[in-house]
């Protein structure tokens, strides 16, 4: 199995795996990126070696065990609640797990958004963060992965300047400064 069968796999298994336990989670990260972009353009997609998950954190127990049940094991790195693949998985490659309307880091502007603002992929497969508040995410971490994240959505049409309305001023200025500069 190449490696990115392997991701897609981790993310059917584990998003399989709260979906059955009836647990709200959203997809986010470079895997909901994709999932917008697909939408638009298959061959613009660009693949990421981990899943990113974002769930509630009063539900937390219950995702670990979820995730658990299905082969995932837990691990706490560096602040960051982790799931690898297996007792012979690789942080590199395992699911991330974020908390809904915290912020993920304290010196971000922006809380994560809530699991309210999700919906499912167009094959009906998992839930993916709302593009809007993909977008206010990427903006708010705005690490170099985000900024291209942003830029393959802005490359395929499905962000241009009328989103600047639609923001806060500081994520606007972040956007405006992507769409003066496409290439980076």
């Amino acid at each position: 199995m190449d490696s990115v069968q392997k991701v897609v796999e981790r993310l059917l298994r584990s998003t399989s795996a709260l979906e059955t336990s009836n647990l709200p989670y959203s997809v986010i990260g470079g895997n909901a990126v994709a999932a917008w972009v697909r939408r638009v353009d298959p061959a613009a997609v660009r693949f990421t070696k981990d899943v990113d998950l974002m769930v509630r954190r009063e539900d937390f127990p219950a995702v670990t065990a979820a995730l658990t049940a299905s082969g995932f094991v837990y691990a706490e790195v560096v602040g960051v609640h982790v799931f690898v693949d297996g007792p012979e998985g690789s942080v590199r490659d395992a699911v991330h797990v974020l908390f809904s309307d915290e912020k993920v880091r304290p010196d971000y502007t922006q809380s994560a958004p809530s699991l309210a603002e999700v919906e499912y992929d167009p094959e009906g497969r998992y839930r993916v963060l709302s593009l809007e508040a993909l977008v206010r995410m990427k903006l708010t971490s705005f690490r170099r992965k985000d900024q291209v994240h942003v830029q393959d959505m802005i490359g395929v049409g499905l962000i241009d300047r009328t989103w600047l309305t639609r923001l806060p001023v500081d994520l606007a200025s972040r956007l405006q400064e992507l769409l003066d500069d496409p290439e980076g």
